[in-house]
């Protein structure tokens, strides 16, 4: 329409980076971070994210240069969300799981220009670059960040020492924003231990819109407590690295996940909000009684990652804890949709409402559109809630693409929409659900059966703590259901009593055939790792050749 003016009054690139800069005048005073009996307010985190973003000017770090991290839930992992950004600077969060092999690949593969590394993890990230200085790769510069509130007596020479750098940065220094809100911001590596890792790209307008949805998912009014229990280093802890900032919340760091420490954080900074997935929930759940401890009052907990149990879903709720199930990719910036209540369920049994929260919902507010669709035809498969096809996303807050990877980003991107590889069904009422990854679905003697149905079921067990369930091969059958399962301390069970248990829950035919007693394998975010699993159940051979059960 004519008189349209486009200028710098009324268009400015979508960065988190202004979230910093309001709260620092908003809620100035306020606790922004709290780690043990440290404590920062949102003035003098602003002032540290400055100073940083100065260093890393100053130490000849460019706008698109990438910055690794290698630190745990600490403050200077949150600072490193906002100071590298605000240096123009993308940052590549590294999962601390991960050995020195892998690291050096992630190192080399993004090139990464400089790495800040968390004390506890110098040796790995020593023997990463001592793989990277053999192989002639040049190598970054190491900052090492010691334990919070303390110096390193003796810095390592070549190394450089967190707060040291930051007192070398300027509060002058000119914040250096995106030009293009489509500019990167993150780079985040899909779980795995391949050598071929995929980077994911965020831009600055995917993690300002995807912030404000995580935020609004989890009804997270102004000044929230958040505890921190997903891993940062993991899609930028689902966006909330920036969306707490946003509301001027207080993050409360902690070093590591265990249940005795996330009641103590509870009750000692009264927290109203945390995030987990799906394996800490069954944690708390499962603390022993001197570890548990009342809730000062409603805590909201978004959780994802990995299907939910909807046992797991309803104990939570019998504690005190709100669970709200968000689901998504490292793709999709972590959560992508919410299950979003309706009221009228609230008339429901308690077994019935958390049968309805285990769905994986609708998109949130800043995901343009969901569907499941047929992956060949790309037609959506009707809201039968029996008609499975792959769950598919469109939208804002979906990956930039894959680092170096063009061949594998169009291939994501085949039909105009990004294909998760994840399968499910949409109910009549248009909630979608999910049934099984792509690669995981079991197919006996021609029968398709979801893996996360027959978890589901075991989960309800009274002496089940964890369960997966894989393929075996079978030469009559192709393959036949095998589970894996932990017990709980001090409960028994054998195999055919939990074969007994989900016959008596399930169609025949998806009931597992083979039960295996062990600890299960998982990554960093608590995710399951079945290709692990699905290597032993090879090993068991045909169940023809096999018992019925089996101790590893």
């Amino acid at each position: 329409m004519e008189g349209m003016v486009k200028c710098s009054a009324n268009y400015v690139p979508l960065t988190p980076i202004s979230f910093l800069e309001r709260s620092a005048i908003v809620y100035r005073d306020r606790v922004s971070v709290a780690y043990g009996d440290i404590k920062y307010t949102w003035k003098e985190t602003h002032e540290r994210c400055v100073r940083l973003a100065s260093a890393l000017a100053h130490l000849g770090i460019s706008p698109g240069d990438v910055v690794a991290a290698l630190a745990p839930n600490i403050p200077a992992m949150y600072e490193l969300h906002f100071g590298v950004p605000m240096a123009g600077a993308v940052l590549c969060t590294l999962n601390v799981r991960h050995d020195s092999s892998m690291v050096s690949v992630l190192l080399k593969h993004s090139e990464a220009k400089l790495v800040f590394v968390d004390y506890q993890f110098l040796p790995i990230a020593r023997g990463a670059l001592e793989i990277l200085s053999e192989r002639k790769t040049k190598l970054p510069l190491l900052v090492l960040i010691p334990e919070c509130g303390q110096r390193a007596a003796i810095s390592p020479p070549g190394i450089l020492e967190y707060e040291s750098l930051l007192e070398k940065g300027k509060l002058d220094f000119e914040v250096r924003r995106p030009k293009d809100e489509w500019d990167p911001i993150s780079l985040n590596y899909t779980s795995g231990t391949t050598s071929s890792p995929k980077g994911v790209i965020y831009s600055h307008r995917g993690a300002y819109l995807n912030s404000f949805a995580a935020a609004l998912l989890n009804d997270m009014s102004s000044m929230p407590v958040y505890l921190w229990c997903v891993p940062m280093f993991h899609c930028n802890g689902w966006c909330l690295t920036w969306a707490v900032a946003a509301q001027g919340g207080t993050n409360v760091c902690q070093r590591n996940v265990t249940t005795k420490d996330i009641f103590e954080n509870i009750a000692r900074h009264k927290v109203t909000h945390m995030s987990g997935a799906p394996t800490v929930l069954n944690m708390i759940i499962n603390a022993s009684a001197s570890e548990k401890r009342p809730l000062p009052g409603k805590v909201a907990v978004m959780t994802g990652g990995a299907p939910p149990p909807s046992h797991v879903l309803f104990k939570m709720e019998e504690l005190g804890f709100h669970v709200t199930h968000s689901y998504g990719l490292t793709e999709t910036y972590g959560p992508g949709t919410v299950c979003s209540w309706n009221p009228e369920w609230a008339f429901l049994t308690p077994e019935g409402q958390a049968k309805i929260k285990a769905r994986q919902g609708v998109q949130h507010l800043g995901l343009e559109e969901l569907d499941i669709k047929d992956p060949a035809t790309m037609k959506s498969v009707p809201a039968d809630a029996k008609t499975m096809g792959e769950v598919m996303f469109r939208g804002n807050t979906v990956m930039n693409g894959y680092l170096k990877n063009l061949e594998a980003t169009k291939d994501a991107f085949n039909g105009g929409w990004f294909r998760s590889g994840d399968l499910g069904v949409k109910h009549p009422d248009g909630y979608i659900e999910l049934k099984d990854r792509s690669k995981d679905i079991i197919i006996s003697g021609g029968e398709n059966i979801s893996s996360i149905e027959v978890e589901s079921v075991l989960f309800s067990h009274p002496a089940v703590l964890e369960a997966a369930i894989v393929g075996r091969p079978d030469d009559f059958w192709g393959e036949t259901p095998c589970a894996f399962v932990k017990l709980k301390d001090g409960c028994n069970a054998n195999a055919e009593e939990l074969i007994k248990f989900c016959r008596d829950h399930l169609p025949h035919y998806m009931t597992p055939r083979t039960v295996v007693f062990q600890e299960l394998p998982k990554t960093s975010t608590g995710k399951v790792q079945k290709y692990v699993l699905k290597e032993k159940a090879k090993t068991l051979g045909s169940i023809s050749k096999g018992n019925a059960t089996s101790k590893l």
